[in-house]
């Protein structure tokens, strides 16, 4: 029997990642694009519900609130079910909401877009600890960021094609492309995942106690700042981006679509980057995604003026931004290693809060009179807040490291100095 082959880690012969964390990836981008696409289409959506342009912006906000709100308690509910049952059944939660909300009135679109935040925080949170547990531990963060990349072409593909179907043919046409798709995903999920859950025993089997224990770690707090900050950092520039072009470069309407998929060209190969270098070293990509982006931030106020600067400027901010993604989660499943399904479900949280408070932020600086670039400021500002976070979260680790280089020096000692006795008393007791 050769027992090498047996021996040998999952995937070691291969830098191809599973088949299935993909498969995790376009499930997130078709639930994700729900998420970008009302925004594109509200005007028409108060118009057919016969609602104001700002009762509309509510079931932006409901769906916001239901994954804020609604994915660590999904992570208790379903600790003891097998992950590829949670994966469909939120999938199914999520599709089944979407179109309720479609064949329903404005109140019970808004009652479901709750309940699909709630169903796409919990599949968020269950995709990224499948994921990790499709993988070696030595790539947790590149798996995470592939995961993650589902929500980043969402943001810059999904939503903006489904805004442009809408508009071929109603308002409510893209997000029923969005129902097949996610019924595709579940499609997937059945056949291309294990029934079984690729989790270890190590832990003992999943434990509602040692979760609550682990969210008590003081460093996975410190986590989430940075996650909240460096996400309302980014997205505080990129939410108004396309108004800047317009109004301040001045570019034709048909060039700002392009400038935009720039930013997702650079958030591909930021996810890539950080995916691979977060595994090793998670505080170099964190501070380098951060000072990054407030350099970045910076540069835009004076790049939004002149189009052969804004260009670059763009790519490099979609890259710098999301280098840092792959880090958080890397961090998070580090931490948590024994627990990881509610510390990967309040990270889900997490990033949808930074998201949700950009608006806020925003408002309060353009409704005092100032200018619509100072939301770049902002986010130099709120990106700037994390790196001491950073600076903290990897002093901690060392801390850990250093005691136990300490204690395995001693021992070192201890041991030479035993030997030096048993040396020393044979001599002592033939004389």
């Amino acid at each position: 029997m050769d027992t090498t082959r047996a021996a040998t880690p999952r995937n070691s012969r291969s830098d191809r990642l599973p088949a299935g964390v993909y498969l995790l990836g376009f499930c997130l981008f078709a639930m994700g694009s729900a998420e970008f696409l009302m925004a594109g289409v509200l005007p028409a959506v108060a118009g057919d519900l016969d609602v104001t342009l700002s009762s509309a912006g509510f079931l932006i906000t409901a769906f916001a609130l239901g994954v804020v709100i609604g994915g660590p308690p999904f992570a208790v509910l379903s600790l003891h079910w097998p992950r590829r049952t949670a994966l469909v059944a939120t999938q199914g939660v999520f599709a089944a909401g979407l179109a309720a909300g479609l064949l329903g009135d404005y109140r019970v679109m808004l009652v479901t877009r709750v309940l699909s935040g709630i169903a796409y925080a919990g599949f968020f949170a269950v995709a990224s600890v499948t994921a990790i547990g499709l993988v070696t531990p030595d790539r947790n963060a590149r798996a995470s960021g592939v995961v993650v990349s589902g929500l980043s072409v969402a943001m810059v593909a999904g939503g903006p094609a489904g805004t442009l179907l809408s508009h071929f043919t109603d308002w409510r046409g893209g997000f029923w492309a969005v129902v097949a798709l996610t019924v595709a995903g579940i499609a997937g999920c059945l056949l291309g995942l294990p029934p079984a859950d690729p989790r270890t025993d190590r832990t003992g089997g999943p434990s509602v106690a040692r979760e609550l224990a682990t969210m008590r770690k003081p460093a996975l707090w410190g986590i989430y700042g940075i996650t909240i900050l460096t996400t309302a950092a980014y997205m505080i520039t990129f939410n108004y981006l396309a108004a800047m072009l317009a109004d301040i470069t001045a570019l034709p309407e048909a060039w700002i679509p392009a400038i935009l998929a720039l930013f997702g060209i650079g958030a591909f190969a930021g996810l890539s980057i950080g995916g691979r270098v977060s595994d090793r070293r998670p505080h170099l990509a964190l501070l380098t995604g951060a000072s990054a982006t407030v350099l970045l931030s910076v540069v835009m106020v004076a790049a939004i003026h002149r189009a052969w600067a804004v260009v670059p400027t763009v790519l490099l901010s979609g890259v710098a931004e999301f280098v840092l993604n792959p880090a958080v989660y890397g961090r998070v499943f580090a931490i948590a290693a024994e627990a990881p399904t509610l510390a990967g479900a309040t990270t889900v949280s997490a990033f949808q809060l930074g998201i949700s408070v950009t608006p806020v932020l925003a408002a309060a600086s353009l409704s005092q009179g100032a200018a619509l670039t100072s939301v770049c400021l902002i986010g130099a500002a709120l990106a700037a807040a994390a790196v001491p976070l950073v600076l903290l979260d990897r002093a901690r680790q060392a801390r850990p490291a250093g005691r136990a280089a300490a204690d395995a020096a001693s021992a070192t000692i201890r041991s030479a100095h035993g030997t030096a006795t048993a040396r020393v008393d044979p001599e002592g007791a033939q004389r």
